[in-house]
């Protein structure tokens, strides 16, 4: 490792120690600042950054440990050694447990201090490379609050910074759960219409009557209730994004005039004689098969397709299982945060039941599991106790069992197989494909599919 240009504080009020750690270390090639004021050196770390820090136990002024807790948080990835003449096992021990890289006692070899500096050295490259790796995967599995580094997200995200900057209809189905209305957001807070609102509303919750008035808005006098005029949701999201969930629930009487708001880009209030031009995006969802409804007459196929300009679908958690990890992480330190607690991460029997739990709920069910268990859990770990009795029941559940009762198609079934036979062979492809009876080309054909 090549020393040069790494910058080594030290500190000792002892002059003559301070200038022979400074001379044998600038003979190793390090940039040494030696200072004999510990008050002094204080100051010197919350100004500069260091490689190393080393100071003795004992000074005048502020003591070793003080400034070992100042530099732990001013710089907690820079490593401390601390150095004295008055060792004891207990201040020792005291001194570690605060965070020092090391403790060494006087007299000593140079060489022995030497070594000392280059192992903490490389310890704190060692971190900030795992910083920097742990922000570099961040950045690319984590996209406006979407989480996930499976190849069906990693291609939403994609789809998503394509998609930003026009002003197309979008209509995103998926399953309850699967975070339909952060893509929603995403695509608004990433785009062109970013410094516009973003009004949600949920077509499922609100009566027809009152749909209708707030969708539209009123005048007053319109009806027996409205006692002044009233913008309407449509209007509130002129140069924004209206997001309209379950969209699917809309009565069908109002899907024809929002067919007309889209076509003609106007709105016209309840008791208004007069259209007002709008600019809007519209983002709605579905988790039901709005094909089959069309069929039925009861979803306008004409609206489908104004809505459906660019679709996304969004898939189950059981589907991109590769997200469940960094879900996870996701989430504790979301609740660790909230809930003021400090779980480190999860089990590898607990892990392991969430990987092969079937997830219903999809990802807000994973996020009231761990909420649950950080909010429950007496331990520095999420543990098998810590989560739902149903969950650790299911992983007894045989595949065939599991497939009936969530109605699986047959290729749904084979997927599943596929996955589980993965699973058990460690990622080994050739492998799985001797297991499965299939040829690799086959199996890689099978597992892109997805």
């Amino acid at each position: 490792m090549e020393d040069r240009g790494h910058k080594v504080l030290v500190v000792d009020d002892d002059l003559e120690m301070c200038g022979l750690l400074s001379d044998v270390l600038k003979g190793e090639d390090f940039s040494v600042t030696a200072i004999h004021d510990s008050f002094e050196a204080s100051k010197i770390l919350k100004k500069e950054e260091f490689d190393v820090v080393i100071t003795d136990l004992k000074m005048k002024g502020l003591k070793g440990l003080d400034l070992l807790e100042e530099a732990k948080k001013v710089a907690p990835l820079t490593p401390v050694i601390i150095i004295t003449a008055f060792g004891t096992v207990e201040s020792a021990i005291k001194a570690m447990k605060m965070g020092a890289y090391d403790y060494i006692t006087k007299p000593f070899q140079m060489d022995e201090l030497v070594i000392t500096v280059k192992k903490a050295l490389e310890n704190r490259l060692l971190k900030k490379e795992v910083v920097r790796l742990k922000k570099e995967v961040e950045s690319r599995y984590h996209f406006h609050h979407l989480i996930g580094k499976s190849p069906s997200m990693q291609k939403i995200f994609d789809l998503i910074e394509r998609i930003s900057d026009t002003s197309s209809n979008v209509l995103i189905t998926g399953e309850s759960g699967t975070g339909k209305e952060l893509v929603g957001k995403a695509i608004h807070y990433n785009g062109i219409r970013k410094e516009g609102r973003f009004i949600a509303i949920n077509c499922a919750a609100i009566p027809e009557t009152l749909l209708e008035s707030e969708l539209f808005g009123y005048k007053k006098g319109a009806f027996t209730d409205a006692k002044s005029d009233k913008k309407g949701l449509i209007f509130e999201a002129h140069e924004g994004t209206l997001y309209l969930d379950e969209i699917t629930e809309m009565p069908f009487t109002l899907q024809a005039k929002l067919l007309r708001v889209i076509e003609g880009r106007e709105v016209r209030p309840l008791g208004d004689t007069k259209t007002y031009p709008i600019d809007v995006r519209i983002i709605s969802t579905s988790n039901r098969d709005i094909n089959s409804l069309i069929q039925q007459n009861q979803f306008r196929e004409d609206l489908y397709y104004r809505l459906k300009v660019i679709d996304i679908e969004l898939p189950p958690l059981r589907e991109r299982r590769e997200d469940l990890p960094p879900l996870i992480q996701h989430f504790i330190g979301k609740f660790n945060n909230e809930l003021k607690k400090n779980i480190s991460g999860i089990s590898e029997g607990a892990l392991r039941i969430i990987l092969n739990y079937s997830w219903p709920g999809n990802v807000r069910e994973l996020e009231n599991v761990i909420q649950r268990a950080i909010t429950l859990g007496q331990h520095e770990m999420i543990l098998l106790e810590d989560l739902p009795i149903q969950m650790v029941q299911e992983k007894d559940e045989g595949l065939i069992e599991k497939g009936v009762r969530e109605k699986y198609t047959v290729d749904q079934l084979e997927k599943e197989y596929i996955k589980k036979v993965l699973i058990e062979v460690g990622g080994n492809k050739s492998k799985a494909a001797e297991i499965l009876g299939l040829d690799r080309k086959t199996l890689y054909r099978k597992l892109q599919e997805e």
